[in-house]
């Protein structure tokens, strides 16, 4: 028989030295939330970092996906037979996968309106896992860290799941009719 392993969180192993993503959130209701990826214990070793900032949200940003992200990950680890979680003040231990889920969520929401965040959420529900952990892949070889929001991958999550930014369209001129026969001088009669 195949214990079930013992998790914390969102999935997260107790177990010590795991690669895991933390999710930091201040008792302030005004301080930013941050997402850290921590690479246990590969971290410091080979030039990779014992841990990373991912990204650092505003709290008002962060409210309004919490509760997809919690959906989404609860339901599937109910379904793993593991103990489901819920976000809380301080450290949240989320598993390496779902947390690099909630990255690609993060960073396509960090720049988004109140209005374009339901459609974010909405588009990143509709993704299969093996599609966010691409999405997390390409995105983070370029542009990974808090500060590279407006840059590459970053940005296009934004656009592929927001529908991109709203704005004032304004009505464009129709075209000029165009001449049903074309005279081209090459080809005119000379006398």
């Amino acid at each position: 028989m195949i214990d079930k392993p013992q998790t914390v969180d969102f999935g997260a192993p107790t177990a010590f030295g795991a690669h895991i993503f933390r999710v930091e959130i201040p008792p302030a209701r005004t301080g930013s939330v941050i997402i850290v990826e921590d690479y246990g214990y590969r971290g410091q070793e080979g030039g990779i970092p014992r841990d990373e900032e991912r990204a650092n949200l505003k709290r008002l940003v962060w409210s309004a996906i919490a509760d997809s992200a919690r959906r989404e990950f609860n339901d599937r680890l109910k379904v793993a037979k593991i103990l489901t979680g819920r976000w809380h003040t301080g450290t949240n231990k989320v598993d390496r996968l779902l947390g690099k889920e909630l990255c690609v969520l993060a960073w396509a929401a960090e720049t988004a309106t109140p209005e374009q965040i339901p459609v974010i959420c909405s588009k990143w529900g509709a993704l299969r896992p093996e599609e966010r952990w691409w999405l997390f892949a390409i995105t983070v070889a370029e542009a990974g860290l808090p500060e590279d929001s407006q840059r590459g991958w970053r940005r296009a999550l934004f656009y592929a799941l927001s529908d991109g930014e709203k704005t004032n369209i304004q009505k464009r001129r129709p075209r000029p009719a165009e001449p049903t026969h074309i005279q081209l001088p090459l080809f005119e009669e000379t006398k």
